[in-house]
């Protein structure tokens, strides 16, 4: 029979529905039986005993809450009578030993990919085609139309709705109605132009609202960004657009190149605006630009590279009741398998540890490193006080109506990404990744500009675990989307590539469901299988402005 409920902690004084109950349902769990006094929907809670108004929450072992009014034993809590609480943290004595897995099934695998000068490896190759401010824009895309379709890089034809048949009902003098109705099939698939350069995976266009109009941080923070992606190890080589005038200036992209690689040596062509002169001849010289530099990228080829070359981004968005049991700690697994093999991985998102710090402080290698966690922390969730919101206010109407009611809660199981290993490396953004082990790095809980940092850090592929389903995607890295649920991906399996709902319903442990994603991700960083995102051509790219984010 499957089990109905379940515990997370030990310590936890609330239990997780794993199907919808009823009112007065009778439900058994470790050997007691509780009967409900309220409707609990899958992936919601209710309390394992009578609750007055003040007492504390637990779930994961930790603070997540504080009861508003009483809640009798079998009551579900929800944001009319929980609030948000978590404990505070101090830097304490370092807690950095940990079980690590059994990795003999992977010792001695490899991935094939792009081996760059730097020594860093590729799961991808990709040139680059930046803005330095958004009054570049207009040009980039004069590059993309004249670049992408002719190279080969053209969107799949099939996806495209016939809007022609529209067009034909209108003429027709067909009314709404029968507009609306009409049976508009996919077009016809179109003929695909050959890729020109076959070890060249794509163009990626960078376009953004930046560089210009804000503050000298966010120049300089913009800069560091593209510095990333420039000298990311899915990158081959980049094209860059300024105007002249702006904020972020050439020479500080420069700077912030030579601060992530002092050899740099990829080819990286850069033109302004101001300095050429007339549009078309800008855009001439970008176009023959790129075309050598593509004729240089396209000499790479893929060859053997030891797992401790991955590097991936942990990231969460759409979650839900079930992310914290299931996608989350699965891919945790999968973080700690890849730590014990010399790997990195990014934890970021920090509205999302709000709760777990104590946990997360105690597991940094140092003090330094923890003191520097704990500021970061605190700084961020002042800003955010500061102007009326705060880490409390994170959670999403969706995360809410799918049982995360407080941050503390949807925080406790996002923490889950990263696994137990020690904290190796705490990044401020947009710092880049240089320690194996685990990273965390200062983010703000928005999907796409959380997993823009994470690439942009040095993540050369993405593990995205959702529970209410989002295409998010990356220009460079393949962002592998993870369901916790089986409806969802039954659902949207067009967007969705591993299902780990197989865990909520007893049909693997979480262990063999990291194992299970860890072949995966060897599969995909060796250009094997084509991630939904990377089909779809889900290319979002949102910098972070130091302002206040969630």
């Amino acid at each position: 029979m499957k089990q109905k409920v379940t515990k997370i902690h030990p310590a936890d004084n609330v239990l997780v529905a794993l199907t919808d109950l009823t009112l007065q349902d009778k439900v058994e769990y470790n050997g007691e039986e509780y009967t409900l006094a309220d409707r609990i929907p899958a992936k919601h809670k209710f309390v394992i005993k009578d609750m007055k108004a003040g007492d504390e929450i637990f779930m994961y072992g930790v603070l997540v809450g504080k009861a508003e009014t009483e809640i009798p034993k079998g009551g579900r809590i929800t944001t009319s009578n929980v609030k948000h609480a978590s404990s505070g943290f101090e830097v304490g004595e370092r807690k950095t030993d940990w079980h690590k897995p059994d990795v003999s099934k992977f010792i001695n695998r490899t991935f094939n990919g792009f081996h760059r000068a730097d020594g860093k490896v590729g799961t991808a190759n990709y040139w680059l085609v930046i803005p330095l401010v958004f009054c570049e824009n207009r040009n980039i895309e004069v590059l993309r139309e004249a670049l992408v379709n002719e190279l080969g890089y053209g969107r799949n034809q099939n996806t495209k709705i016939e809007v022609s048949r529209l067009v034909g009902l209108y003429k027709e003098g067909k009314n709404i109605d029968d507009i609306l109705s009409a049976d508009v099939a996919p077009a016809a698939e179109e003929e695909k132009k050959q890729r020109v350069f076959a070890n060249v995976d794509g163009i990626k266009f960078l376009s953004h609202e930046g560089g210009c109009g804000g503050t000298r941080d966010d120049a300089q923070a913009l800069c560091g960004l593209l510095a990333g992606y420039i000298t990311h190890s899915n990158v081959a080589g980049a094209t860059v657009l300024s105007l002249g005038c702006q904020n972020a200036q050439v020479g500080i992209l420069q700077e912030e190149i030579k601060k992530r690689d002092k050899n740099f040596s990829k080819p990286l062509y850069i033109l302004e605006q101001q300095q050429v002169g007339r549009g078309n001849e800008l855009i001439s010289k970008a176009i023959k630009q790129t075309f050598a530099g593509l004729v240089q990228a396209n000499q790479l080829e893929r060859k053997p590279a030891p797992l401790s070359k991955l590097c991936i981004g942990l990231e969460c968005g759409g979650s839900d009741g079930f992310s914290g049991i299931s996608a989350n700690p699965a891919i945790g697994y999968t973080s700690d398998l890849l730590v014990a093999l010399g790997g990195s991985v990014i934890l970021a998102e920090f509205p999302e540890l709000c709760g777990v710090e104590q946990n997360l402080s105690d597991r940094c290698v140092d003090k330094e490193t923890a003191e520097r966690f704990g500021n970061l922390m605190k700084v961020y969730n002042e800003k955010a006080k500061a102007v009326g919101s705060g880490f409390d206010m994170n959670p999403s109407p969706g995360n809410i109506k799918d049982g995360l009611i407080t941050d503390a809660i949807k925080s406790a199981g996002a923490a889950k990404k990263g696994g137990t290993s020690p904290v190796t490396a705490v990044l401020d953004y947009p710092e880049m990744v240089t320690e194996p082990g685990l990273n965390l790095l200062c983010t703000p809980g928005n999907d796409v500009e959380s997993t823009t940092a994470e690439v942009g850090s040095g993540a050369n592929i993405v593990l995205f675990t959702t529970g209410l389903g989002t295409p998010t995607g990356n220009p460079v890295a393949p962002v592998i989307k993870l369901s916790s649920n089986t409806t969802l991906y039954n659902k949207m399996n067009d967007i969705i590539d591993i299902n780990t709902g197989t865990i909520i319903e007893g049909e693997e442990t979480i262990e063999e469901a990291g194992e299970r994603i860890l072949e995966y991700v060897i599969k995909v960083a060796s250009g094997e299988i084509e991630v939904s995102a990377v089909r779809h051509k889900q290319n979002d790219f949102i910098p972070w402005k130091r302002g206040v984010s969630l």
